[in-house]
């Protein structure tokens, strides 16, 4: 399976609905870095970090290995788009005085990403990844969507996911001087609607749909939405993993 094309299908349903990031998180970024020049979003998708760091940094580069990610993302000015491997770019070296790595650090070729980062990372420069894991609405909606819905798709998730759900510590960190991280709550208020548009994003619930059929996606949006509640949205909160290190001599 060449994962790059596991999020080439629907890009425009994954642009519309992924969740943002807190701004507390940017606000701790940009405060650790030794300068807010620029900073590299590498495996950008279409852009839900970038679209955020340009407000801390002057310039951002942001690449991604699937043209219909990119071709999804929006036209702002100091972010550049480009179709680029993680492993191998064509930034100049020490051109970044940051370089971030938003859901998607589980993905890379770890041998090869590794000597990228340090080549085009400037000294002192800070490396810092993140992505976020189960949704949580609450204790009866939870267990309805473990028993309707996740408990199904399960065995279409790709292998590398799994190293996002153990927070990533068992993806080498080469970082001699490691970043302490603070503890960010990423929550959002969705409707059901917004909520099952989501979960159709996740890429294994598109495998799982078109292997199965929709009717375990139908069967489990009537479940929910029978407990959802008369509110039209309501506060999902998810598990968030952080890790950042500093280039240092």
């Amino acid at each position: 399976m060449d994962i790059h094309t596991l999020f080439d299908d629907k890009s425009d349903l994954y642009a519309k609905s992924r969740p943002q990031y807190p701004q507390e998180l940017y606000e701790w970024l940009s405060g650790i870095c030794p300068s807010n020049k620029s900073v590299w979003d590498v495996g950008c998708g279409n852009g839900q970090a970038s679209v955020d760091l340009i407000r801390f940094f002057e310039s951002v580069q942001s690449t991604d290995v699937s043209p219909s990610q990119i071709k999804n993302a929006p036209s702002i000015n100091g972010i550049t788009f480009s179709v680029q491997q993680a492993e191998r770019t064509n930034f100049a070296s020490q051109s970044f005085d940051a370089i971030c790595v938003a859901q998607a650090l589980h993905w890379f070729d770890y041998e090869a990403f590794w000597p990228e980062v340090f080549r085009v990372l400037k000294p002192e420069g800070v490396f810092c990844a993140w992505g976020y894991c189960w949704p949580h609405v609450s204790p009866k909606i939870d267990a309805l969507l473990a028993s309707s819905f996740l408990s199904v798709i399960r065995p279409y998730w790709p292998e590398q996911n799994k190293l996002l759900w153990d927070g990533y510590v068992d993806v080498p960190f080469p970082f001699k001087t490691r970043i302490a991280t603070p503890q960010i709550s990423l929550t959002m208020h969705l409707s059901i609607e917004q909520f099952f548009a989501y979960l159709h994003s996740w890429s294994a619930t598109r495998r799982c749909v078109d292997m199965q059929g929709n009717a375990f996606f139908n069967a489990s949006f009537n479940q929910i939405s029978s407990v959802w509640g008369a509110a039209e949205s309501r506060q999902i909160s998810m598990d968030l993993v952080l890790i950042a290190g500093k280039n240092a001599s």
